[in-house]
C-alpha cells in the first residue's frame, strides 16, 4: 500500500513536467511571433514618415541629384522648414486649420453629447433604431457625399470660405462621436439617474452634474477623434476651397508647392511633417484617455 502510494507521484510528475514545459514552449513561440510581427509592422508604418524626415532635411540639389542611398542625408539643412515658417501664406494655412478645427470640435461635442445622452438614457420610441442609423451614416464615405454637399454649400454661398468647411466637417465627426458617447453613457449604472430624478434633478442637470463628469474619458476620446478628422480632412477642402487665403494646411501646402510637373519635395515633406505634428502631440499626451474612452463603453454594468 505504501509502495503504491509512494510510486504514484513519480508517475504523475513527469507528465505534469512535460505539460508545463510544453506550455512554456508555446508561450515562448507566441511571444517571439508577437514581437516579430510588431517589429515588422513598426518598420512598415514608420518607414514613410522617416523617409519624409530624411527628405525634408535635404537641399534641393541633393534631392534632384541623389548620390548613393536616398535614406542618408549628406548635408542636412533646415532651410525647407524655415522657408515654410517664414512664409506668411503658410502661417495663414496654419491659422485657418486652427480656426476650422476649434469650431468643428466645439460644434461636434455639443451635438454629440446631447444626442448620445438622449439616445442612451432618455428612452423613446425608435431610439435604438435611430442610434444605429446615426452610426451607419458614418460608414458612408466622404467621396460620395462631397458632390451633394458641394451643391448645398454653394447654394448657401459658402464656397471658398472656411465656414463652409465648418458646416460640412460635422457630417464626418458627429456620427462616430455620438456612437462613442452612446456606448459610454449606456455603461453608466442607471441607479445614478434614478437617484437624481428622485432628488428632483431635471435631465439637463443630470447631464451636466452627473454624466459629463463620469463620462469625461469618453468625451476626451470623442474630442480627440473630432480634432484628428477635422485637422486632417483632405477631400472636402480640396473640393470647396480654391482661394489660397481660405485654405487649411492640408491642401494649402500641396496646392502651393506643386506647380504643374514641378514638385518642391523638400518643402512638401517639411510641410507634411509640420501638419502632422499637432495630432502627434495630442495623441502623445492623451493616448491613455483615448484608449480608455474607446474601451469603457464596450461593456455595460
Amino acid at each position: 500500500m505504501m509502495s503504491a502510494s509512494a510510486a504514484s507521484p513519480s508517475a504523475v510528475l513527469p507528465g505534469v513536467a512535460r505539460k508545463v514545459g510544453s506550455l512554456r514552449k508555446e508561450r515562448r513561440w507566441a511571444l517571439i511571433t508577437a514581437y516579430v510581427s510588431l517589429v515588422v509592422a513598426a518598420i512598415v508604418m514608420l518607414a514613410p514618415p522617416f523617409y519624409m524626415l530624411i527628405t525634408s532635411l535635404k537641399t534641393s540639389a541633393e534631392i534632384s541629384n541623389p548620390v548613393g542611398t536616398p535614406w542618408i542625408v549628406r548635408n542636412p539643412t533646415l532651410e525647407n522648414y524655415w522657408a515654410l515658417i517664414s512664409d506668411p501664406m503658410f502661417r495663414g494655412f496654419f491659422f485657418n486649420s486652427i480656426k476650422i478645427t476649434a469650431a468643428v470640435v466645439c460644434v461636434t461635442m455639443v451635438i454629440s453629447v446631447l444626442a448620445a445622452f438622449s439616445l442612451a438614457r432618455m428612452k423613446f420610441f425608435g431610439s435604438g433604431l435611430l442610434a444605429t442609423g446615426v452610426f451607419l451614416t458614418y460608414l458612408v464615405p466622404d467621396t460620395l457625399l462631397f458632390i451633394p454637399l458641394y451643391q448645398i454649400v454653394g447654394g448657401l454661398g459658402l464656397l471658398n470660405s472656411i465656414w463652409g468647411l465648418v458646416l460640412v466637417y460635422p457630417t464626418l465627426t458627429v456620427p462616430f462621436c455620438t456612437w462613442i458617447m452612446i456606448g459610454y453613457f449606456a455603461s453608466i449604472p442607471k441607479e445614478l439617474d434614478e437617484a437624481a430624478l428622485i432628488d428632483g434633478a431635471n435631465w439637463m442637470q443630470m447631464l451636466t452634474k452627473i454624466f459629463i463628469p463620469v463620462a469625461l474619458p469618453g468625451i476626451i476620446a470623442a474630442t480627440i477623434f473630432a480634432f484628428t478628422v477635422s485637422w486632417a480632412a483632405f477631400v472636402y477642402p480640396t473640393a470647396f476651397i480654391t482661394r489660397p487665403d481660405e485654405m487649411p494646411l492640408t491642401i494649402g501646402v500641396v496646392s502651393q508647392l506643386i506647380r504643374g510637373d514641378t514638385f518642391a519635395w523638400g518643402q512638401l515633406m517639411a510641410g507634411a511633417l509640420l501638419a502632422a505634428l499637432p495630432p502627434v502631440i495630442v495623441y502623445a499626451f492623451l493616448m491613455d484617455y483615448y484608449i480608455a474612452g474607446l474601451t469603457a463603453g464596450a461593456t455595460k454594468g
